[in-house]
């Protein structure tokens, strides 16, 4: 093999590694619901699902989750912080100042969520996005006082 064979064969290999790189490996389909611990008597009042197969690929599920046995979404957001803590799940804080975060713990599942008014807020000064169907669960939620929280299931930590 001759000096220039090498050189462009040590190039495509270089190439080849740093696109391998590229992209994340994480699922092409989003997370079940069902894979999220739940307190008991909660129920999905909306979801959507969706992936971006860009540059930063992620599938996830974004979704209004209510329970009226709680006096207020607050309570009801603290009481799912405390099931995700006791099975195993490490809290961090979420993507804006208001939102918590969770991993499950064989850091398959990454769970962001907050009360349904302190999504609003967010989605209001731009801080988060969130599908079309969401944000006027989160209003009809808000309008009737009815305890909600505002969650977005990842495959994988980020």
């Amino acid at each position: 093999m001759d000096l220039r064979r090498l050189g462009l064969a040590l190039l495509a290999l270089v190439a080849l590694v740093a696109l391998a790189g590229c992209g994340d490996t994480t699922s092409k389909h989003p997370p079940s619901l069902g894979q999220l611990p739940l307190v008991p008597g909660a129920s999905v009042l909306t979801q959507v699902s969706q992936c971006d197969q860009g540059a930063h690929r992620y599938c996830a599920i974004e979704a209004v989750i209510v329970d009226r046995r709680f006096d207020s979404s607050g309570a009801f957001v603290h009481s799912e912080a405390d099931r995700l803590q006791k099975l195993g799940w490490s809290t961090s804080a979420g993507d804006d100042g208001v939102e918590a975060a969770a991993n499950s713990p064989d850091q398959k599942l990454r769970l962001t969520f907050a009360t349904a008014v302190d999504d609003l807020i967010g989605l209001d000064e731009n801080w988060i996005q969130r599908g079309s169907a969401i944000q006027p669960a989160l209003d009809h939620m808000v309008f009737n006082r009815t305890p909600a929280m505002s969650i977005l299931l990842e495959a994988g930590p980020t």
